[in-house]
């Protein structure tokens, strides 16, 4: 059984998301309700949940000031939010969920499913860890991401981050080191993330770094020469606009 607590201001979205729990999720028992960020730290203190299912925005202060209370964490969170592309987007960056409000059930059974695969509880602080580093770094020069592997997640910077090349179903990250490695997501899934951070993605199988171009030739169709030697090919269709971002460097 896991012991879970929901901390949300409206007791309207309480009694929604206790519903949901309670018939589509009977592995999850509900320990206890908290009406804002303070009684909710309290809660989370006195009930030692598994799961915190954690609202953003709340008048006493935000889920991210809910976290800052805790030195360790002991619980993993599932974030409910409504569309905050801030915190949606910080969120992402380390790899923790989040169920957009009005919930969804078949989005709420797969976080609970994803939770119940994965409680390494020493992950769980990295990954909260760096959300709350991003958060105090507003600035999107650069941020910390999680990236999962089959061998465990790994802490990067987006400064560090080369390239990434398409592989089917995964993508292949090259970084400053001259290390890579494969993660389980696609390269548009990872654009979502990398654009923020001037990544580029001038061709279908390729997201690359603007920090770290050396070159730009029109030869063989037109290709980017990168800081790592490799040699990156340019879409016909993506020519013009790739052209454009480079003369603007």
């Amino acid at each position: 059984m896991i012991k879970a607590i929901i901390v949300d201001d409206e007791q309207r979205s309480r009694d929604a998301l206790n519903g949901l729990i309670e018939r589509y999720c009977p592995e999850v028992f509900i320990i206890a309700q908290a009406n804002g960020c303070q009684d909710g730290i309290e809660k989370a203190q006195k009930f030692n949940p598994d799961l915190v299912f954690l609202d953003i925005q709340m008048p006493d202060g935000s889920g991210f000031n809910f976290l800052e209370a805790f030195e360790k964490f002991n619980f993993e969170v599932i974030f409910t939010t409504a569309h905050d592309q801030y915190a949606i987007k910080a969120i992402r960056y380390s790899a923790l969920d989040y169920l957009l409000k009005p919930i969804d059930p078949d989005e709420l059974k797969a976080a609970v499913r994803k939770f119940m695969q994965n409680q390494d509880k020493g992950q769980i602080n990295n990954n909260i860890k760096v959300l709350l580093e991003n958060l105090k770094n507003p600035s999107n020069e650069s941020k910390k991401i999680i990236l999962s592997t089959s061998e465990g997640m790994h802490i990067v910077s987006t400064d560090d981050i080369i390239r990434c090349e398409s592989d089917d179903y995964y993508t292949k990250f090259f970084f400053l080191n001259a290390t890579s490695i494969l993660i389980s997501k696609t390269l548009k899934q990872n654009e979502a993330i990398l654009s923020d951070f001037n990544f580029i993605r001038p061709h279908k199988s390729h997201l690359i770094n603007i920090k770290y171009i050396k070159s730009y030739l029109k030869v063989d169709g037109g290709y980017i020469l990168m800081t790592d030697g490799s040699k990156i090919p340019v879409s016909r269709r993506k020519r013009e606009s790739i052209v454009e971002i480079l003369n603007h460097l």
